[in-house]
């Protein structure tokens, strides 16, 4: 037996796949794909509360992320903060769309009583409804408080992280953090936030 070692490396982080990728480097955007497709769906899926919109963003963003790779902005080293602002920004023009088609069908008359007796179904429905009106009730919070809450408690992002994001003090992200709990607290049906 030989003396040999063996070097192991460790995978190359954001900063440099987003450098190589700027480049051209296609495998090293699908490895940042891989790395983030998974939180940026999720995210997708707290802004929208639809599985299939949710899809329609993710992929969204991520073509959005190769066509502007050298507009990526990296927070704490992660292009994460970026791909959720991006993901964000498109599901407010999803959501503008949504209105509008939504104001086409109420002028249409009412179709008979459809009743799918699945259960799970009524059940997914139903959670479907209840995301559906917290994310109404984010939605009518003032811009920098809901900026907060889609990155700090529907993204998930750290304090820091996003005020690093959005160009703010983190004591600044606590306070609006602080206050649209508040707001949302008064606005929402009980066990709506759950």
């Amino acid at each position: 037996m030989t003396g040999r070692s063996v070097l192991v490396t460790e995978p190359p982080g954001d900063r440099e796949l987003w450098l190589r990728a700027a480049n051209g480097d296609r495998d090293a955007f699908g490895e940042l794909f891989e790395r983030h497709a998974e939180a940026v769906w999720n995210h997708a899926y707290r802004l929208t509360g639809s599985w299939a919109t949710a899809e329609d963003l993710a992929s969204n963003t991520f073509l959005t992320a190769w066509r502007k790779c050298a507009e990526l902005v990296l927070v704490s080293e992660s292009a994460l903060p970026w791909l959720f602002t991006v993901a964000g920004n498109l599901a407010r023009t999803e959501s503008r769309r949504l209105r509008r088609f939504r104001r086409a069908v109420d002028r249409l008359p009412e179709p008979g009583d459809v009743r799918d007796h699945a259960e799970g179904v009524a059940e997914r429905v139903d959670d479907d409804r209840r995301l559906r009106e917290v994310l109404a009730a984010v939605a009518m919070l003032p811009r920098g408080e809901r900026e907060a809450v889609q990155l700090c408690l529907l993204g998930e992002l750290s304090f820091a992280d996003a005020a690093t994001a959005l160009g703010i003090a983190e004591s600044s992200v606590r306070a609006r953090i602080f206050r649209a709990r508040a707001k949302l607290r008064a606005v929402l049906p009980e066990g709506a936030s759950r």
